[in-house]
């Protein structure tokens, strides 16, 4: 039994972890899509029974709960239900990880070698259906290579490798995210944080501030996501009429962190309002421009609309966006994956059981090991499999045995 849970009744556990996670009864609500009265109902026990095993997922998700059992006190349920689970090349990514060389030996490969390895491991991801496979295959050595050149070298070479080395751990922080290392995220994306300070380049330190804000938004520090967002949009302000088109990217890509949050939060108002200030950046970006680090550009607006309006649990303009934004020719098949897991998300809103099945296969063909990883798709997977329409749960099934969800 987790902490918090000895002679607690369940509405005394969800007050319990909701209050350690710093959240307010409307936050909450907002994110399981109930009202603010029924989650006072339940946490003061008015509730007459239990909620079902669908709604229970989508609390312990909110509450970054891992263990049902520490929620229901009676009912445990593995980390994978959330998660997904360990991709098959973690511990070799783990010990590339923890490997430092300390004291530093080898030969340090040329910067240019170093960073064509990294822009083709950048363009394999976008292109790979099952990304994490291809990661994992690249990543431990990279690590290496990159720890390597950032050790042993001094003053501007140096600098130049720390910034590179901080971009090596955002795409391994890729890797890890939804995998049952919450541990070793936050190693990379802290030492992505020093190492991109180090290198006195602010693109460096915009990217690794986009990445330790979706850390900290995943965890459920909301607080702490915006200002890191907003810090990171300081560090590059300088710079805000600049012709570089990685640096403008960065920015809007880092004022969609801030509306993401805001979504989170419930903030329809400033949620949207910093969506459209990504939205005026995107279009002073080139238009077949696409940043590998971030996906950020004119193409992804439409699903970063449709991102917006689901954590915002508004029904109908999820509906909408989705439908203006289902074909968008995103050119990375996984996060098309993740952007039709969102489209699933706005029809599961509308309740529109069929549809939200549909999706999720097609997010499946576009990248397995998007959907697998997911901890959306997990629930609503599950969800379908076991409490759904008596005609889908037969498929719905299917795809839960697929993406490991039931086995």
């Amino acid at each position: 039994m987790g902490e918090g849970g000895a002679g607690m009744g369940f509405g005394e556990r969800v007050r319990f972890h909701r209050e350690r996670a710093g959240m307010t009864r409307e936050v909450l609500a907002g994110q399981v899509g109930k009202s603010v009265s029924w989650i006072k109902a339940v946490e003061t026990g008015r509730l007459q029974q239990d909620p079902r095993l669908p709604v229970l997922l989508q609390l312990a998700e909110a509450l970054r709960i891992r263990d049902l059992a520490d929620l229901t006190g009676d009912r445990s349920m593995p980390v994978r239900m959330f998660t997904g689970p360990g991709h098959p090349a973690l511990d070799a990514v783990r010990t590339a990880i923890n490997a430092m060389p300390l004291p530093p030996q080898g030969t340090v490969q040329p910067f240019a070698h170093l960073r064509a390895r990294l822009d083709a491991a950048w363009r394999a991801r976008h292109a790979s259906p099952d990304h994490r496979t291809t990661l994992g295959a690249i990543l431990p050595d990279l690590i290496r290579d990159a720890q390597l050149a950032a050790t042993m070298q001094r003053d501007a070479p140096r600098r130049r490798a720390m910034g590179l080395l901080a971009e090596v751990y955002g795409l391994a922080q890729m890797y890890l995210a939804y995998q049952p290392a919450s541990d070793l995220l936050w190693r990379v994306a802290e030492r992505a944080l020093l190492a991109a300070q180090e290198s006195e380049d602010p693109l460096a330190l915009a990217c690794a501030v986009w990445f330790a804000g979706q850390a900290h938004r995943d965890a459920g520090d909301f607080d702490a996501a915006r200002l890191v967002n907003e810090q990171g949009l300081a560090a590059i302000e300088s710079e805000a009429d600049t012709d570089r088109v990685d640096l403008l990217a960065m920015r809007g890509a880092l004022y969609f962190e801030l509306a993401f949050t805001s979504a989170r939060l419930g903030e329809t108002g400033t949620a949207w309002a910093h969506w459209e200030e990504a939205a005026r950046v995107a279009e002073r970006l080139p238009a077949g421009h696409y940043q590998p680090w971030t996906s950020f550009s004119r193409v992804i607006m439409g699903a970063h609309a449709v991102t917006v309006a689901v954590e915002l649990h508004s029904g109908g303009e999820s509906a909408r966006q989705a439908e203006r934004a289902f074909l968008a020719p995103i050119p990375s098949r996984p996060r098309r994956g993740r952007h039709l897991i969102e489209i699933a998300r706005a029809h599961h809103l509308q309740r529109e059981h069929e549809a939200v099945l549909a999706t999720l296969r097609l997010a499946h063909d576009a990248a397995p090991e998007t959907i697998k990883y997911n901890g959306y798709a997990r629930r609503m997977t599950l969800e379908l499999a076991e409490t759904g329409p008596a005609n889908l749960r037969p498929r719905a099934r299917e795809l839960a045995n697929e993406i490991t969800l039931l086995v």
